[in-house]
């Protein structure tokens, strides 16, 4: 059965929370008599190795890397500033960023990294709201680095002019 996700050997891949990863191995593993194929992917950045069984690719939210068009949407997210950020307790806030990191969207990553950085102009963020700040950060530079074909200095630099005040 072919999934609508398939990687080769090489291809780079975002897992949901962790990042973008290359496919370094397709192995076949016995568990529990059953044979399971995995993908083996590497996360770029930190080097940690992840199995993912193949059959559970869109379950847990495996897919490709944006391409240009959606980089540019990212960016248009980054810029927006006709939002309000929800003046609820910081750690309802902490909850509701960490299940939109967890879905995996870079767009629901950016909406955090921007709600985060212009929060942070107007009083001081919280221990875990600093720490998911730079999770965002780390995620969306990653990926849009590949996609735009840019340095991730290009991408931290072009962040901090989108978010200098």
């Amino acid at each position: 059965m072919l999934q609508q996700n398939t990687f080769k050997i090489g291809d780079k891949a975002v897992y949901p929370a962790h990042g973008v990863g290359e496919v370094t191995g397709i192995e076949e593993c016995d568990i529990y008599g059953q044979k399971q194929t995995f993908y083996i992917l590497r996360i770029l950045e930190n080097d940690m190795k992840i199995m993912i069984p193949i059959n559970n690719v869109r379950q847990v939210g495996l897919r490709q890397v944006i391409n240009t068009e959606q980089a540019d949407n990212v960016f248009s997210i980054l810029k927006e500033r006709a939002i309000t950020v929800d003046s609820t307790t910081w750690n309802r806030r902490y909850r509701e960023y960490t299940e939109k990191i967890k879905t995996g969207s870079i767009f629901e990553v950016a909406e955090v990294l921007r709600d985060l950085s212009l929060l942070k102009h107007d009083k001081d963020l919280s221990f875990g709201e600093r720490k998911m700040l730079d999770t965002a950060r780390n995620l969306l530079v990653k990926e849009l680095a590949i996609a735009k074909s840019m340095e991730e200095e290009e991408v931290e630099k072009e962040f901090q002019r989108i978010f200098s005040c």
